[in-house]
């Protein structure tokens, strides 16, 4: 399977959750590396209509998490977040950001992920590390 036929699956498979909600699609998939976007608008506002830094911090575990379990290369496991620390740079108030994650450390129990949000001008916006824990499918 190619990475486009990847992105395809994994975007058809989030119908029903969180992503759909938030609109968050699959955009890019390298060797080791997940891209990922969503819009902003009134779903992810705060009061003063600008990215809420909680549906910011979804969109990186979303895109953290799916990575850390793409490429773990196991089906009989699954993979939890277990630990997020981020620092908002900028706000947005219109447009998409896009999260790229990218492994800073692959263990065969914990990795370590910095996922990059950017604007559409490619202006960093956030700044996240996501360590994710991989456990045996009960």
């Amino acid at each position: 399977m190619n990475n486009e036929e990847k992105l395809a699956l994994l975007n058809a498979s989030t119908n029903d959750y969180l992503l759909k909600t938030l609109e968050i699609s699959f955009t890019e998939l390298g060797d080791d590396y997940l891209v990922a976007k969503m819009p902003v608008n009134e779903r992810v506002y705060q009061p003063d209509r600008v990215l809420h830094g909680g549906a910011t911090f979804a969109l990186a575990e979303t895109v953290g998490s799916v990575a850390s379990y793409i490429f773990s290369k196991t089906d009989d496991q699954i993979v939890r977040g277990i630990e997020m620390s981020g620092n908002h740079l900028r706000s947005v108030s219109s447009g998409y950001v896009f999260a790229r994650a990218e492994s800073i450390h692959k263990g065969r129990t914990t990795q370590i992920w910095q996922i990059r949000i950017t604007d559409e001008e490619d202006k960093m916006v956030s700044l996240i590390k996501l360590t994710t824990i991989t456990l045996p499918k009960k």
